[in-house]
């Protein structure tokens, strides 16, 4: 056989698996490098708090002396308990177009999560909705947001070949912004917030978001508890994305609303687009790398729209459109023009319809796949 599996069980091996995707897209225009650090953190029991409640095993596929692919495999025993199933999830799954090497990869980590007692193996999923999920499917000429996906056209025919059919699709939207919140908006904005007695919070400094970010995973987890691969994460999975992900948000880009008890229903996290910040700097902070990311926080034309949660208490009542227009007050601050959503499951129409009043399209369509075993 041309191509050989070799597990990932050194620091040194899950470097290799890590940097597989630099190769692979080098040149590309489109695709957007994540940080290796933070790459290399996910991958290992001692940094990365969801391997409490997941197994996981990474390969790396050699053919002809170079790494030709890679795929990892996670059983999420909460998830599997919450909905009463005994399924595998595929993750980070990379390769040349190359039918041998998808072919070996897949085999691979199916025989893994089999022999681990499940029935079927679906994805590609993460350890969590923050991680990594799905396979891009359209959309192969728009840069994604640093929290969405790119693959190659030709992942989805591999995907298919070896007996994959569609689970869930996710679809996501670029908003062109106008020049002014119309003034029916704005009014109709203030008279919820009256009737409700309800309080937008801002920030302006980093201290003064990070304070508020456990209120925004409690919420978040009431909000998203019922929602596809969503799994309720704990204080120190919480605290992991936090640490994560709260130092490059711009704090005038995050909004929260509290209730006339000061009981938090809702949010919104958006953020400067880092998308072409990123690839400037090539998964590292340094040299400059800092330098680009921080450019970006501060002169943007592009907003990502990364992530809201409303309490189900509070969904259908303006809460939304209030976080919205707000968000939007700042984006016009700040000379924003465009907003990317990252992906949206394509039934939830409640989501969607949010976008309807914006000039939009949809433009992007990322799948996650099952397999039985």
């Amino acid at each position: 056989m041309l191509v050989t599996i070799q597990p990932c069980n050194t620091t040194g091996d899950l470097k290799k698996f890590v940097q597989f995707p630099y190769d692979l897209y080098k040149g590309n225009k489109y695709w957007v490098p994540p940080m290796k650090k933070d790459e290399l953190q996910a991958l290992q029991p001692a940094t990365n708090p969801a391997f409490k409640t997941c197994d996981a095993q990474f390969w790396i596929a050699i053919k002809h002396g170079k790494v030709a692919g890679r795929i990892g495999a996670i059983i999420n025993r909460a998830y599997n308990e919450q909905v009463g199933t005994r399924l595998g999830r595929i993750t980070r799954f990379e390769f040349i177009d190359d039918a041998e090497v998808s072919k070996v990869l897949l085999a691979t980590a199916e025989k893994w999560i089999k022999d681990k007692g499940m029935a079927g193996v679906h994805g590609p999923l993460g350890f969590t909705n923050l991680d990594h999920q799905a396979i891009l499917i359209e959309g192969f000429d728009y840069l994604p947001s640093i929290a969405s996906e790119y693959h190659l056209p030709y992942y989805k025919e591999h995907m298919e070949a070896a007996g994959y059919e569609k689970e869930r699709d996710w679809v996501e939207f670029r908003l062109k912004l106008a020049a002014e919140i119309p003034e029916k908006a704005l009014k109709l904005n203030e008279m919820i917030k009256t009737r409700y007695k309800l309080n937008v919070i801002h920030f302006n400094t980093q201290a003064e978001m990070k304070k508020q970010a456990p209120r925004a995973f409690d919420l978040l987890n009431n909000a998203f508890g019922d929602l596809f691969s969503f799994v309720k994460m704990d204080k120190e999975l919480s605290d992991f994305y936090i640490n994560k992900y709260f130092s490059i948000l711009n704090p005038h880009f995050v909004k929260m609303i509290e209730d006339e008890n000061h009981e938090l229903i809702g949010f919104i996290i958006s953020l400067p687009s880092l998308s072409e910040a990123m690839q400037k700097a090539g998964g590292k902070l340094f040299p400059l790398g800092w330098y680009h990311i921080m450019q970006a926080l501060k002169k943007p034309k592009v907003a990502d729209l990364m992530l809201t949660a409303i309490h189900p208490d509070w969904q259908a009542k303006g809460v939304s459109a209030i976080l919205i227009t707000e968000l939007q007050k700042v984006m016009m601050e700040y000379g924003v023009t465009h907003a990317e959503t990252t992906g949206i499951i394509e039934t939830n129409e409640k989501a969607i319809s949010h976008w309807k009043n914006y000039d939009h399209i949809q433009h992007k369509r990322k799948r996650c796949f099952i397999k039985m075993l």
